[in-house]
């Protein structure tokens, strides 16, 4: 039996819900994720949903929900709802909707059990696994393998630079050169790689990891020969930890003489099934929470600077490493805070990374600041000789919005008329993209008082530019669009031939979800035992549709309904907590959509329902189910009466319409629906 151990645990959580958490897994289930049932229950009690999504994105009180920037689509005004009373999240734009489990598994790519450990990594739950099969590792998830193997990876790499002779002589010497203190190496699991070009291949194979996965994630290459070589051989190592806490890649950085003359001192890891350069940000795991907190990241360019930032006590900072901003980069940021400071050298190389993503930023919502350090000094310089609350007042006095900034920088020294009018005319182009209008003509005021461009003349072009912007996204939208209905179209075979939901078995279930377990008829007396009981929603539901053999047309509408039906007869059952709170991330997703209203009116603005409206409106939708059905049945009828021959048969299928049809006389009767014949 292996342990994992880990930290936090989330108290004061109501007793009834760790009941019923206690009925929602199998056991069959349960083995399959090699995870015991009493540490799941653990974990779902433990997780607190505004704390889990807390660490992915900004959020901010609203009454008594919190609202962000939904993670799962281009959200540019706060549709992210997070419910910290029912435990679930649900964006009303793109319908994403679950609790904390499906926030991991769908934030963070992950499976089920990999959704759990995180969570119970989090909460300092002890997590049992059982000893895997041969068989079973071989089928570990690809991803997984190659977050395993990088996260023993950097654990090694770390463990050289201390405990190595090498290590410390070459690894340590340089980040102590850097004035790095220890507790700042350990922040960010910094580490060494020796210099024999097969040192990690030979200790990672005898380790038991498989050559495939050690070249998958770029911790080594293979040459033509078959010769396995450790990508990272004499530098020292830089970890990239994602959002999450996984190791996704590495950095490595020559340290000798072999630097002279060399163009690239940085490896990074190639492209992978778990890494993507474009989407990762230096230092994001170590800074979100400080980014939300003050409301503010500063962008630099390298690895070291972020590191001496945060060793100077400035943690709200990220890297892009010398590549150019992403929108996907620009999306992670943006769920923590809109500002952002590019904090670069004040070289012309820091002049044009600071240039070449300002209009990115700005299409993205991000209010941008700008500021170049003096004196050839880089972030990293300025961080040892600064204390943190001297640089960010530095910071505060000598940022420069980026308008101001990219006037000065293009039109220092111009004075040809045609060079003046494209720098003037990129500066137009960058206020374009800018979705605020009245901040778009605050900025046009401003580029006309130091340009000497009449603002007339400046507002034109912002306007043809404008235009000219949407003509291009509509082109885009247009492609993306016909290329969305290709897809539909070639799935329309598949989806076609399945059973869809009715409107009226939705608003059915999600009685089931919001009131399952309340009564809605006393004292019925049952006919053959003479007893009397109480019926709740769902098992009205239930007895009522089972008398005739009918059901949903969803299996998981049949499953929910069954579960409410068994777990009616346990004190303290709320199904809405139950099913909201469920194991099945499927039956959970949906629960919350139908439980989770956009809009919600004061509690002294609502209008309580009573148990008599609601056995009303109960009884009002099975009978609505029941006509859905015969209508269907009937037109099953009609179609096979045109095609049968045989005189008899299709004399029976007569008498059955006219049946059928007497009784959706009656069932729409008792609706009010209007039936044509």
């Amino acid at each position: 039996m292996s342990t994992v151990y880990v930290k936090g645990f989330l108290q004061d959580v109501p007793i009834f819900f760790l009941f019923l958490l206690c009925h929602i897994i199998g056991l069959c289930y349960l083995c399959s994720i090699m995870i015991d049932r009493p540490t799941v229950d653990r974990i779902m009690n433990a997780s607190n949903i505004v704390e889990v999504v807390s660490d992915f994105v900004s959020l901010r009180k609203t009454g008594t929900s919190y609202k962000g920037l939904c993670p799962f689509h281009d959200d540019r005004t706060p549709s992210f709802s997070v419910s910290p009373v029912k435990g679930v999240y649900k964006c009303f734009s793109c319908g994403a909707a679950g609790n904390a489990v499906k926030f991991i598994m769908e934030h963070e790519q992950m499976t089920y059990p990999e959704a759990l450990k995180w969570l119970a990594n989090k909460y300092h739950i002890e997590v049992h696994e059982r000893e895997l099969t041969n068989e079973e590792k071989q089928q570990e998830n690809e991803r997984e393998s190659m977050f395993l193997v990088n996260e023993w990876a950097a654990k090694y790499f770390n463990d050289i630079l201390h405990n190595d002779v090498d290590g410390m002589a070459i690894g340590m010497q340089y980040f102590r050169s850097r004035g790095f203190r220890d507790d700042i190496i350990r922040k960010f699991q910094l580490g060494f790689c020796l210099s024999s070009r097969h040192a990690f291949a030979d200790v990672a194979l005898k380790a038991g990891f498989q050559r495939d996965f050690l070249i998958k994630t770029g911790l080594c290459f293979e040459r033509e020969n078959g010769e396995l070589i450790d990508r990272f051989n004499g530098r020292v190592m830089f970890p990239w930890v994602g959002v999450s806490g996984k190791v996704t890649a590495f950095g490595g950085r020559l340290l000798d003489s072999r630097t002279k003359g060399v163009s690239q001192k940085y490896v990074n890891s190639p492209d992978s099934v778990i890494y993507h350069k474009e989407r990762e940000l230096y230092g994001i795991f170590q800074a979100k929470k400080a980014i939300a907190k003050h409301d503010l990241v500063y962008m630099v360019e390298g690895y070291t600077d972020v590191v001496s930032m945060h060793q100077c006590g400035i943690e709200n900072v990220v890297a892009n490493s010398g590549t150019a901003l992403s929108v996907h980069q620009i999306r992670l940021l943006h769920r923590f805070t809109p500002n952002i400071v590019l904090l670069y050298d004040g070289d012309e190389a820091g002049q044009h990374a600071a240039l070449r993503g300002t209009d990115m930023l700005l299409a993205e919502s991000m209010n941008v600041k700008v500021l170049l350090l003096p004196d050839g000094k880089d972030p990293d310089e300025f961080a040892r000789s600064y204390s943190a609350e001297d640089f960010r007042k530095y910071i505060e006095d000598n940022q420069t919005d980026f308008i101001v900034f990219k006037i000065n920088v293009l039109l220092k020294g111009v004075t040809d008329p045609i060079k003046r009018s494209e720098a003037v005319g990129s500066i137009v182009q960058s206020i374009s993209v800018i979705k605020d209008p009245i901040l778009r003509d605050t900025y046009i005021r401003e580029c006309a008082n130091r340009t000497g461009v009449s603002e007339r003349t400046l507002m034109e072009q912002m306007n043809r530019n404008i235009y000219s912007n949407r003509e291009q996204q509509t082109r885009e939208q247009q492609q993306h669009r016909a290329a969305v209905m290709e897809e539909q179209r070639e799935d329309a075979m598949a989806i076609a031939s399945k059973p869809t939901t009715s409107k009226v078995e939705q608003m059915l279930i999600q009685a089931v979800v919001k009131d399952g377990e309340k009564v809605i008829f006393r004292d019925v007396k049952d006919e053959n035992s003479g007893q009397t009981y109480n019926l709740t929603v769902a098992q009205y539901i239930a007895y009522d549709l089972g008398s005739d053999n009918l059901g949903f047309s969803n299996e998981l509408y049949t499953k929910i309904l069954q579960e409410a039906v068994e777990q009616c007869s346990n004190e303290g059952f709320k199904a809405e907590d139950y099913f909201t709170q469920h194991a099945d991330i499927e039956i959970s997703s949906v629960a919350v959509r139908l439980s989770v209203d956009r809009f919600q009116l004061a509690e002294s603005l609502q209008v309580k329902e009573t148990e008599q409206t609601l056995r009303d409106r109960v009884i009002h939708l099975v009978a609505d189910l029941r006509l859905e059905y015969v209508s269907s049945r009937l037109k099953e009828l009609n179609a096979r009466l045109k095609q049968v021959k045989d005189p008899k048969e299709m004399q029976e299928i007569i008498e059955e319409i006219m049946k059928i049809q007497s009784l959706r006389s009656s069932l729409a009767k008792k609706t009010g629906s209007n039936i044509l014949a």
